[in-house]
């Protein structure tokens, strides 16, 4: 499984990048919106830090807006991945940016149907949200496990993108269900490496070694 970080904060990322696990970032209006900078400068200065694909969200809602969008986006990085959401205009507009060798992330995906869409339409990446869907009362694995089969079934060459994790069960979950992908914020990400019993025995060990010196 690769793990990408779901921010658009360069510490955070230079962090992730720098304990070797980071293999992409994910970011959208929301996330780089609370960073005050400017889009552009910001998606190019992540790449430069992060070895793997960054996803960059257009802001236009119709066809061509998208188009126009993905392909100024496209060309600041070639690690840059266009963000499209699941509507019928972003749906063509990733069919014809495939058509341009222009990698797409499909976002907003919270049904299998949707998924297969995606997939049919040749998005590099389709992004199930797991856990909006927990909030409004679905298992968002669910959603995970149904769209491995169906891509599995297919032969599709979409990844299977889990966003929207929460906490490093979600991860962990996403993995065993079979995602390609897991995004994460930074903060589950650090999680990931927390167990008490890890902290107890590293004590242990230190504390009996310097026992033994003196």
């Amino acid at each position: 499984m690769k793990f990408f970080l779901d921010t658009a904060e360069v510490e955070e990322i230079r962090q992730g990048a720098a304990w070797g696990i980071l293999d992409g970032v994910t970011t959208n209006p929301s996330l780089v919106a609370k960073t005050g900078k400017e889009f552009h400068r910001l998606v190019v200065e992540i790449c430069d830090i992060v070895n793997g694909p960054v996803s960059a969200e257009v802001i236009a809602t119709d066809f061509e807006g998208m188009c126009r969008e993905a392909r100024e986006l496209a060309a600041l990085h070639p690690q840059i991945v266009v963000k499209s959401p699941m509507t019928p205009d972003g749906l063509r507009a990733i069919r014809v940016l495939r058509e341009e060798q222009i990698r797409t992330n499909c976002t907003l995906v919270f049904s299998p149907a949707q998924a297969l869409l995606a997939a049919k339409a040749g998005a590099t990446f389709a992004s199930p949200f797991l856990g909006r869907l927990d909030d409004v009362g679905h298992r968002g694995m669910d959603l995970v496990e149904q769209i491995r089969r169906i891509y599995d079934n297919y032969g599709f060459e979409t990844e299977l993108l889990a966003a929207s994790l929460r906490h490093p069960l979600h991860v962990v979950e996403a993995a065993l269900a079979g995602a390609d992908i897991a995004t994460m914020p930074f903060k589950v990400m650090k999680q990931l490496f927390e167990h008490p019993l890890t902290d107890r025995g590293l004590q242990q060990f230190l504390a009996d070694w310097n026992a033994r010196k003196k």
